[in-house]
Formats: C-alpha cells, sequence, structure tokens
C-alpha cells in the first residue's frame, strides 16, 4: 500500500500546474495516475479483506519518511517560489 501511495503521490507532483512547465509532462503522468490509483486502491481492498482496519499513523509517516515522501510533498502544492520548478539558476 506505501508503495502504491507513493506512486500517486509522485503522479500527483506531475500533473501539478503549479509545478510543472510542460502540457505533455503533465498528460503523461495524468495517464500514469490512473493506474497508479487502480493499484492503490486494490492494495487497500486486499487490506480491508485481509480485516487489516486501521492505517497506523506513525508507521505510516515513518515508511514515507523513509521513501523520501517529504521531498514529493512540497511539489504537490503551489510552488514557494517566484522560479518556475524546472528554470535553471
Amino acid at each position: 500500500m506505501v508503495d502504491a501511495y507513493m506512486a500517486v503521490l509522485k503522479r500527483l507532483s506531475g500533473v501539478n500546474p503549479a509545478q510543472t512547465t510542460g502540457t505533455y509532462s503533465a498528460l503523461r503522468a495524468a495517464q500514469a495516475l490512473v493506474s497508479d490509483a487502480r493499484a492503490l486502491r486494490d492494495a487497500l481492498s486486499l487490506m480491508f479483506e485481509r480485516h487489516e482496519k486501521e492505517i497506523h499513523i506513525r508507521t505510516m509517516a515513518k515508511a514515507l519518511e523513509c521513501l523520501e515522501g517529504d521531498r514529493i510533498l512540497p511539489r504537490l502544492g503551489p510552488p514557494t517560489h517566484d522560479k518556475p520548478p524546472n528554470a535553471s539558476s
């Protein structure tokens, strides 16, 4: 479930119009988001079928930290600077 969730986060960051400069790359990310969302749904369905009814917040937070989720999260919102995300310095 964690891997599927990370994949969705990565795709969402690629679709975010405030963080991308190209429509083609955003389109490709949006298309891939569909299959990644299905994988997340399937993982959560399997967990539910196994009677895994809770997601432990601290465990999830630690897993996301280990997988560098904190690097992706800022790309899900609006930019925090004036330069476009792909602008060279």
